[in-house]
């Protein structure tokens, strides 16, 4: 399992995949699941899907993942995925049947499809209340997401880090951070996080960014702050894509170089389903 990764004196280093949206596309994130093998990741963490409907892929992909290419999966399970206690028991019995244990579960977003009523109604209404029936039914290694800039519906980091220990202190072996791009942001979260008596691994997410569009997009929907810095080296290539991206991956190199000199726990990258990008930062 993930959590006895983190007791081996060195940084783990894992990645992050998504289901595409359309079926007629799952074969290429196995051809790219193929090549991420040969980085030797720690472990590969694999979401939910587009807006939850694409449970069947996920699981069909972290099962690759753990049998086919021998690397830890981590399954992510959103409680607006949850229809009730049945669905989350046989949900858990085919991971655990798979050899799968390990579970990132969150309470996600509401799905296009949904209602806000149905989302309103949800079985399980915060990832904490999740955690709790899913290691009573199994030892699964449970992560936890946490957020360096503040989760967007929290008051404050106080209030955040409060709920945050919640979920600590019903069974997360460790966490993931929301990407972010200023290191001193993390650093001073962490601080927080400990004082606040959480001891877990921390691991911080990090995206690097390869498009001027794509930070328009992370800004959107996560409110991740853009330092001056990165802000002005993507200005400076905004019309030239090829530049553009290298400056983006080698902003990111130098953030993990400057992370792990600070002792982190381990590195994880939204990879986007990109194996240049990974290969890029991992290399």
């Amino acid at each position: 399992m993930i959590k006895d990764l983190f007791h081996k004196n060195r940084p783990t280093y894992s990645l992050e995949v998504f289901p595409p949206k359309k079926d007629a596309d799952v074969k290429v994130i196995y051809e790219a699941l193929d090549q991420f093998k040969a980085l030797h990741p720690s472990f590969i963490s694999v979401t939910y899907g587009a807006g939850g409907n694409t449970a069947e892929n996920s699981f069909a992909i972290a099962s690759y993942i753990q049998n086919q290419c021998g690397i830890e999966a981590l399954t992510h399970l959103t409680c607006a995925a949850i229809p009730d206690k049945l669905f989350l028991d046989n949900f858990l019995t085919n991971l655990y049947r798979n050899g799968i244990r390990n579970l990132l579960p969150l309470r996600g977003d509401q799905p296009q499809w949904m209602s806000e009523e149905q989302f309103a109604a949800r079985y399980y209404e915060y990832a904490s209340d999740l955690i709790s029936d899913v290691k009573a039914a199994y030892d699964f290694s449970i992560a936890a997401a946490c957020y360096p800039e503040v989760h967007q519906e929290a008051a404050d980091l106080r209030e955040d880090i409060a709920h945050l220990k919640i979920k600590v202190n019903k069974g997360v072996d460790f966490l993931i951070t929301q990407l972010f791009y200023d290191n001193d942001t993390f650093f001073y979260f962490l601080d927080e996080v400990r004082k606040a008596g959480i001891e877990v691994p921390v691991l911080p997410g990090l995206m690097p960014v390869t498009s001027a569009g794509q930070v328009e997009n992370i800004v959107r929907m996560s409110g991740t702050k853009i330092p001056k810095e990165l802000a002005d080296r993507i200005e400076r290539y905004r019309h030239d894509p090829a530049e553009l991206r290298k400056a983006g991956l080698d902003y990111t190199k130098e953030q993990m170089k400057v992370l792990l000199e600070h002792g982190v726990d381990g590195i994880h990258l939204y990879s986007m389903n990109k194996v240049e990008i990974a290969k890029a930062v991992y290399e």
